[in-house]
């Protein structure tokens, strides 16, 4: 975490990364939290991965839900990541409402530098909204058509995780598996 609070320092702002998970199955008679990728899921996944590894994206945390479909989800993406994050699950993430999961990136320790949130919506996608901090632009007119899933949501925290509320984030990145396979970045 040293090295966290030195790059946090140096740069007055944290990056918040939303990822939503990848297409699961249909519920079945194994409940919803039991959900497993479909193969579309695994390789947009594995689009995702890609594309975090060519920009050499490195969180120092990672939150990710408990439901099987984000921990497999995480666990395709987690190659592409430029260093090793620290890992935690939490049930509180499953399915968490935007207030909910803004209270969990409040309580996050101010020295931390980059977090990944890997969830679902309509959370993921209110969350979103609040957040970023002009409603303008082609990113945020991106956003305002729904957060498909795998889709990635990159912030620019303008204040300590203690302090982020509506609008005081920038949307600087927007990106789904299906802009990638159509060449839109």
């Amino acid at each position: 975490m040293a090295a966290a609070r030195e790059r946090r320092s140096a740069a007055s702002m944290s990056e918040l990364f939303l990822l939503r998970h990848a297409q699961a199955a249909a519920q079945r008679a194994q409940g919803d939290r039991d959900r497993p990728l479909v193969p579309m899921g695994r390789r947009d996944a594995q689009t995702m991965a890609a594309w975090i590894a060519e920009r050499r994206l490195a969180p120092e945390l990672v939150l990710c839900s408990t439901a099987l479909r984000a921990r497999q989800t995480l666990e395709i993406i987690a190659p592409g990541f430029a260093q090793p994050p620290q890992i935690e699950s939490e049930d509180a993430i499953y399915l968490a409402s935007a207030a909910q999961l803004l209270a969990r990136l409040n309580a996050l320790p101010a020295e931390l530098g980059s977090v990944m949130v890997i969830g679902h919506n309509p959370g993921f996608h209110e969350l979103a909204s609040i957040l970023a901090e002009s409603s303008a632009g082609p990113l945020a007119a991106r956003l305002g058509n729904g957060f498909p899933t795998a889709a990635l949501a990159r912030f620019e925290v303008l204040v300590d995780w203690a302090g982020l509320a509506a609008r005081r984030a920038r949307l600087v990145g927007f990106v789904a598996p299906q802009d990638l396979a159509r060449g839109v970045l």
